[in-house]
């Protein structure tokens, strides 16, 4: 008899699972299907829960999909990613993130990470909303506009590995870093929020909608700077690397879970610690040996985390089971978000006077590199159990893989040519001809 995998399994147990079936995947990927690391994680991850559900149809006694299912569920996927993976992997991302290019597109890039992930969540949540009354769904309008914040936060991870490839302004690698480390934060904020008054059924308040997001959004900015400045003294008081990086994930950790007691927003805290520690910390309180390895250290955490980050995002497929409306509401979410993502770039990026970020080729970069994925992917499974969570899941899941698997995909291709578009310029007003 098939015993559930929750009763067998320890947290070193399913941690060692995960790595060795990242590092097996991972392996597989780089000598035969030579994906980009972060999609031939995805890809094969997808394919394994499919593979695992079509066995279990249709061989008797197979019980691997059970078995994955139990795994992931006692694993807590939502609270593993947000309470602990999500600290670490925002601290990472804002180590490496320059303030000085960023400093000339700043306005922008806060309008992008607070009014354009409000932007989003509206948009989103009033298109979702009108197609659930046109499919006659069963879903209260509040949940739509949940689904609208829990899809509106972007992920750096994979549009930042296509920047550097391609060789992209460092300006603008800062500028889509720096979005996106804030608006996981503001997003998550407004997504709690809303969760909030969808399921007590109370009706939602503005004011105290701004009120709580004052309270979450300016704690967590406050603790961040807190334990940034107390990281950086300590840092700057010594130069012993391995106590060093041993204080950067003090930092992390127990910043993480101060914000946690508080409740107060963690994400927001740890971007702006690791902007701190990054920028003041690695300009003038490590040696060149210690930054080396803090960096290196921090780097291939990074690395960790994501691939196993990657290959979850495509094992959780096996927690849908899609019928005609999640098919419609999955489709017409891909299509939606990538509207409303162009809404908010045009509005948060050319209301601002000769901002590099309102030029064509970066409002484009911005838009198609505005990826989604595990955060959304957490924030939807942690959905209460019903027919609305299903339907909210597989609308996730549809854009998170189009994300995944053909934004990231393309976007390489869209930078060449946006290059070639350039050069053809720049050659046609050298000759004199007006482009």
């Amino acid at each position: 008899m098939h015993e559930p995998a929750s009763s067998v399994m320890s947290a070193f147990d399913i941690a060692a699972i995960l790595v060795v079936a990242s590092a097996l995947f991972g392996w597989a990927n780089h000598h035969f299907i030579k994906l980009p690391h972060t999609i031939g994680l995805t890809v094969m991850g997808a394919i394994a829960a499919i593979g695992l559900m079509v066995a279990d149809a249709f061989i008797p006694g197979i019980v691997l999909d059970d078995w994955v299912s139990g795994l992931l569920e006692q694993m807590n996927f939502t609270e593993t990613l947000l309470q602990g993976m999500l600290s670490f992997l925002l601290f990472a991302g804002a180590l490496h993130v320059d303030l000085e290019r960023l400093k000339a597109d700043w306005l922008p890039v806060l309008l992008l990470s607070t009014v354009g992930v409000i932007i989003c969540t509206i948009l989103v949540g009033g298109a979702m909303w009108a197609l659930g009354l046109l499919l006659g769904l069963p879903i209260a309008p509040i949940w739509y506009f949940v689904f609208g914040a829990l899809i509106s936060p972007t992920d750096p991870v994979s549009v930042l590995g296509v920047l550097k490839e391609e060789n992209v302004p460092a300006s603008l690698q800062s500028a889509v870093a720096g979005e996106s480390l804030f608006n996981d934060g503001v997003g998550i904020v407004i997504f709690t929020i809303l969760l909030g008054a969808a399921v007590t059924g109370a009706e939602f308040s503005v004011s105290e909608g701004v009120r709580l997001f004052a309270i979450e959004a300016g704690g967590g900015v406050l603790v961040g700077l807190l334990f940034g400045w107390a990281g950086y003294k300590a840092l700057a008081s010594m130069d012993e690397y391995t106590l060093e990086v041993l204080i950067t994930l003090a930092v992390v950790m127990g910043g993480y879970a101060l914000c946690s007691y508080l409740h107060i927003s963690g994400p927001l805290a740890m971007a702006v610690a690791g902007l701190m520690i990054g920028n003041l910390g690695v300009s003038f309180a490590m040696s060149d040996v210690t930054r080396d390895y803090v960096l290196k250290f921090w780097e291939l955490v990074d690395e960790l985390l994501n691939s196993v980050l990657f290959l979850l995002i495509g094992l959780e497929i096996i927690a849908l089971i899609p019928g005609v409306p999640h098919l419609v509401l999955g489709v017409a979410a891909i299509f939606i978000t990538l509207a409303a993502r162009g809404v908010a770039v045009a509005t948060s990026t050319k209301i601002i006077h000769k901002s590099r970020l309102a030029t064509q080729g970066a409002g484009r970069v911005l838009w198609w590199g505005g990826l989604r994925g595990g955060i959304s992917i957490a924030l939807a499974l942690s959905l209460p159990a019903g027919p609305t969570r299903e339907l909210l899941l597989a609308a996730t899941f549809a854009a998170v893989l189009f994300s995944v698997l053909v934004q990231r995909a393309t976007l390489g291709r869209l930078i060449d040519s946006l290059k070639e578009q350039q050069a053809r310029c720049v050659e046609d007003e050298s000759a004199g001809t007006v482009h």
